[in-house]
């Protein structure tokens, strides 16, 4: 049975070099002998999008999804944390670039910049559902002690006491330059609102629409597809309020894209689990 090696590394794609060399070639060879036994999965910066036979060979290789740190849409917070490779690029784009060459792209917000304008809860809303992105992992801006901005807080006399150290328990560890409490209701309007089913399901229907999986392997029925698949009708298309969107998206992807079938069943489950989190916020 096929199973998903999470490959750990901060940015897959460092070293482009040595992986178009070297590291893709070898992994393809192997995943070839063995007839595709796993589908990997990585984090790589948003500029794997500008190498089209990067993305060729890391889906030949059987990548079918990458994580990328987008943190925010607004341009000023992505020059406050250093993200100097998302500044000056339409993301969107980008992002439906990587979903092209059948790459799901798993995506990683914060919110809590000292530049995020009282805009950016709506901006990063608007920003996710236009990109497709089903698994958007939304946190709260905090200061780890030891990092360059808990010392240049610590400076300016904004640490916190405590702090968890989880950016998604809605706890932050400094003082915010926007009021704490519009920050923190900001942030859970956010995760409660992407993960509601009508707009679960739109990210859904957006990435399947830009989505060209690659066929790797022969794929192969096992029980716990048939078992995935019998939950998710009972739970989804039958106890959620949100069953409607859910067998409007099951019919469309059913006869418009069935090789993506299991994928969309995936994707409603890991919807499921997200709307679970999102009410203990």
């Amino acid at each position: 049975m096929a199973g998903c090696v999470f490959i750990v590394d901060d940015n897959f794609i460092g070293n482009k070099r040595k992986l178009k060399a070297e590291t893709l070639p070898a992994i393809i060879k192997w995943s070839q002998e063995k007839k595709y036994p796993f589908k990997f999965f990585t984090e790589a910066s948003i500029n794997l999008a500008d190498d089209e036979e990067l993305m060729q060979l890391m889906t030949k290789a059987g990548f079918d999804t990458v994580f990328v740190g987008i943190e925010t849409p607004n341009e000023e917070s992505l020059v406050e944390c250093s993200k100097f490779q998302n500044v000056n690029r339409d993301l969107i784009v980008s992002v439906k670039k990587m979903q092209n060459y059948g790459l799901q792209v798993q995506g990683g917000f914060i919110v809590g910049f000292d530049s995020d304008p009282p805009s950016i809860f709506k901006s990063q809303i608007n920003f996710i559902q236009r990109s497709g992105i089903v698994t958007a992992m939304v946190g709260l801006l905090n200061a780890p002690p030891g990092t360059r901005l808990y010392k240049r807080l610590e400076k300016e006399n904004r640490i916190l006491p405590g702090g968890s150290g989880d950016n998604t328990d809605g706890v932050i560890n400094f003082i915010p330059k926007m009021n704490r409490e519009v920050l923190i209701n900001g942030y859970k309007d956010i995760v409660k609102t992407i993960y509601s089913s009508r707009q679960h399901y739109e990210r859904i229907k957006t990435f399947l629409r830009e989505y060209k999986p690659r066929r790797v392997g022969r794929s192969k029925l096992h029980f716990c597809h048939i078992s995935a698949l019998v939950k998710s009708m009972w739970f989804l298309g039958v106890k959620e309020k949100g069953r409607r969107y859910y067998w409007r998206l099951f019919g469309s992807t059913l006869l418009k894209k069935p090789r993506a079938f299991p994928l969309f069943i995936t994707l409603t489950v890991y919807g499921f689990h997200f709307r679970k989190v999102a009410k203990k916020i």
